[in-house]
């Protein structure tokens, strides 16, 4: 398009020419009255353009522009283009923007962002979780006087990333959160907050089961420490009194090696996904054989009753399922009086899943004791287990041993009602016998 300045300078000079014409023709005053209005009409022109100018800018629409004409449209195309970079420019920062705003969301720890005041500027949604925040509301405020937290207002006037600051908000007792200040721009700070309550009840954990073995294992060394420091000090006794310390270090002594046995068992089942050989498992076969291990447990004090469908046949480990079911069985027996009855029972349910269940007229498990029963060394009477023989590990084995099988376990229990425990398989474990068959015949 043809410059402004040309176009400007190419209308005066129109004007010029014809005012002189005129002025030749019919006198200097007719010549300057022309050029006076030649150059008023431009003035109004310029005005007017400049009046749309005006009111455009107030309120400038990018899918809208004036129509002008003459060097104007120029201007107007110029002011339009910048218009139109710029707003792409615009929509690319809050593009940007909001492609930000949803990782932060999307990030499972906390993020507040505080000006050099410690004022709030930001914070994610998880942020305002562990704060006890309301987004919006709060922007603005100075987070130490919304935010009840022992030691932030140091913490946060330090602003070192090497120093944490753990936490339990009062709106909820049952988490732990782990604070970091992290200074940039400005003195502007990043607060990050993690959830630690797992990590503490993980630690929690660990230090129980170290002392809960220490102490199972304590007490039968204890029982057979004293009787061989009793012997030593006696070396003649009856034989009588012999046996019966023998007898009973013997007892402890096997109570330390089933316990040694069952925490062996539990690492190698903590320590894999799957089981270590899968299998044609003979379910009846494999039944058959842990009932007489109960009738031998129980004594003949219980009565031990054994249903199991035809041809029952899952694929997996024998060892494995063979220690599951049994710590259920001898959970059974050693929790349910003398006369009582421990029912054993597998079949398929219409989901063609396979259900091996074990239900007991015992003295039963009250209903907030249920959900920590797999728990290592968890136990509902602490006395009674001691005197039943267990080592506490039992039902954590048939949780592991479960998880590798991709089964699950469900309780029913009432107290003085009994118990039941049941372990379903999926499908695709427990409907495999036709093609097993099969196999084996060929």
């Amino acid at each position: 398009m043809m410059p402004v300045w040309f176009s400007l300078s190419l209308k005066f000079l129109f004007i010029g020419f014809v005012a002189v014409s005129v002025g030749l023709w019919l006198g200097a005053t007719a010549g300057w009255a022309v050029a006076c209005l030649g150059l008023a009409l431009l003035h109004a022109v310029h005005v007017y353009q400049l009046a749309r100018l005006q009111r455009w800018l107030q309120s400038p629409k990018v899918e809208y522009l004036p129509d002008p004409w003459g060097a104007w449209g120029e201007v107007f195309a110029g002011i339009y283009r910048a218009l139109r970079y710029e707003a792409r420019k615009h929509d690319a920062v809050d593009k940007e923007l909001e492609l930000f705003t949803q990782a932060a969301q999307a990030l499972p720890d906390g993020i507040a962002m505080l000006d050099s005041g410690d004022q709030l500027l930001w914070c994610n949604d998880t942020a305002a979780a562990h704060l006890g925040l309301q987004t919006g509301r709060d922007y603005g405020l100075r987070l130490t006087n919304i935010v009840r937290v022992p030691r932030l207002a140091a913490f946060l006037q330090s602003a070192s990333p090497e120093e944490t600051l753990d936490y339990r908000p009062a709106h909820n007792a049952g988490q732990l959160l782990s604070f970091k200040a992290i200074p940039f721009s400005d003195g502007r700070k990043l607060l990050v907050s993690f959830d630690i309550t797992k990590i503490e009840r993980a630690d929690t954990t660990r230090r129980d089961f170290i002392a809960n073995v220490s102490h199972e294992l304590r007490t039968p060394l204890t029982v057979i420490h004293g009787f061989l420091e009793h012997m030593s000090d006696a070396p003649v006794m009856p034989a009588e009194q012999a046996r019966r310390h023998i007898a009973l270090m013997v007892q402890q002594s096997d109570r330390m090696l089933k316990l040694v046995d069952d925490l062996l068992m539990l690492s190698r089942l903590e320590g894999g996904d799957s089981p270590q050989r899968e299998e044609r498992v003979d379910i009846a076969v494999l039944l058959q054989g842990l009932a007489e291990d109960t009738r031998a447990l129980s004594a003949g004090r219980h009565t031990i009753e054994l249903t199991v469908d035809d041809g029952a046949a899952i694929t997996g480990s024998t060892d494995e399922l063979r220690s599951a079911f049994g710590n259920l069985a001898s959970n059974a027996v050693r929790y349910t009086p003398q006369g009582g009855t421990v029912a054993l029972q597998w079949r398929i349910d219409e989901q063609h899943r396979g259900l091996f269940s074990v239900r007991d007229t015992g003295i039963g498990i009250a209903a907030e004791h249920i959900p920590r029963l797999t728990e290592r060394f968890y136990r509902v009477d602490r006395g009674r287990s001691r005197e039943t023989g267990g080592t506490g590990l039992g039902l954590a084995i048939v949780k592991h041993v479960l998880l590798r099988h991709q089964a699950t376990l469900e309780i029913q229990s009432e107290p003085g009602e009994g118990s039941e425990f049941r372990i379903v398989f999926p499908p695709w474990r427990s409907v495999l016998e036709a093609p097993l068959a099969q196999a084996d015949a060929a």
